[in-house]
């Protein structure tokens, strides 16, 4: 019997793994979730969800029947996901932060121990570049043979449409009785890292890479952080919803040419040889896809969501100065991404805040060039 298991039940988990784990014909489809309501839900409506598919030109429901919800926080619950652990296949973690791991690690640790020679694969899809190695870690059970961790690039936009809002849309709450639903791009190539025996892996959607990082940079440094520039300067713009920008056709060159001369020049030049994506012409094409991708009218994206939490995202590695700083490493002047940073500090900062102290507080220390002339690119 071929058993999943998924931990986290948000739009990553549902819109890549729940529906990969159903087309790859599991027999059984677990998860672990927190959140009693969902529990509930799922049980009145015999474990079946919806997932609503942005199309380019409509919107397509997709539901997973049969799954069996589990809460950590209940102890028969508990008991039951340590043996599903046990018994897992394939394993999908899909939660806010590697920080969780320190919760499910225990109860992966003990189910691990009962079948410690079996073959499993565990993808780990918390938007982090060691998320994998993190969650090893965590288990810290030394080497189990056929464990296999792996990284993840998902290149998937998803989000959740709250009560209120996806009856607008029109959309199929995520069960029968829960005020959400689950809104998810069709595009589906996510990439995983490689592992030995990777290809007798069920789940659908999947694609192996042989060294996952230079990807994993792409989707940070050029996915993550184009699609942060062109929410911001379009709310910066009285802009609300992302679709609005298909028809600007300022803003879109703007974010066009910081994605394609700015960060992809850097990108390429970076990982020159490395796959057809980091080619000018690959690159190109990689770019005027997600532009169109990032736009989508049946996405409903806000300018406002992308925009949110601007201390993570002005931190020293990660998409605005991140990607200014693998810029610069590559003699590449990121002008256009600089003005972005500029706009996201005054936001954060106040107009007439002291930005380098500001920046002090979230860069790490100590105060270098590198940190300076980062600084004074946004300063100019």
């Amino acid at each position: 019997m071929s058993t999943f298991l998924g931990v986290g039940l948000g739009p990553i988990q549902t819109g890549i793994f729940m529906l990969g784990a159903r087309d790859g014909r599991f027999d059984r489809i677990v998860v672990a979730e927190v959140d009693p309501a969902v529990k509930r839900a799922l049980a009145d409506s015999g474990g079946e969800i919806a997932i609503n598919v942005a199309e380019s030109d409509r919107v397509v429901e997709e539901t997973v029947a049969g799954i069996e919800v589990f809460n950590p926080m209940d102890s028969t619950d508990l008991a039951a996901l340590k043996e599903t652990a046990a018994e897992a296949d394939e394993i999908a973690t899909a939660l806010p932060s590697v920080d969780f791991f320190a919760h499910i690690a225990p109860w992966f640790r003990e189910g691990f121990e009962k079948t410690p020679d079996k073959q499993r694969f565990i993808y780990t899809a918390e938007n982090n570049n060691h998320a994998a190695e993190r969650l090893e870690e965590a288990i810290d059970m030394g080497s189990l043979a056929k464990t296999r961790y792996l990284n993840t690039v998902v290149g998937k936009m998803s989000s959740v449409v709250p009560d209120g809002e996806y009856q607008k849309l029109n959309l199929a709450p995520l069960s029968q009785g829960l005020n959400r639903a689950h809104l998810v791009e069709a595009f589906n190539k996510i990439l995983i890292s490689d592992a030995p025996e990777i290809d007798r892996r069920l789940t659908a959607g999947l694609h192996v890479k042989k060294d996952l990082y230079p990807f994993e940079e792409a989707k940070l440094y050029g996915h993550n952080a184009i699609h942060f520039l062109l929410a911001l300067t379009g709310k910066n713009n009285g802009v609300k919803n992302m679709a609005e920008l298909a028809q600007n056709t300022t803003l879109m060159e703007f974010a066009r040419s910081a994605f394609i001369e700015e960060s992809g020049k850097a990108l390429c030049s970076k990982w020159n040889g490395i796959d057809e994506l980091f080619t000018e012409n690959g690159f190109k094409t990689y770019a005027e896809d997600l532009l169109a991708r990032m736009t989508n009218p049946f996405l409903n994206d806000s300018t406002e969501r992308i925009t949110r939490d601007l201390p993570r995202k002005l931190s020293w590695d990660d998409r605005v100065i991140g990607t200014m700083r693998l810029a610069l490493s590559q003699e590449v002047e990121p002008a256009r991404i600089a003005e972005c940073a500029k706009i996201a500090a005054k936001e954060l900062f106040g107009k007439e805040a002291n930005q380098q102290k500001g920046f002090g507080e979230l860069w790490p220390s100590p105060w270098t060039d590198e940190h300076q002339k980062v600084l004074d690119l946004i300063d100019a």
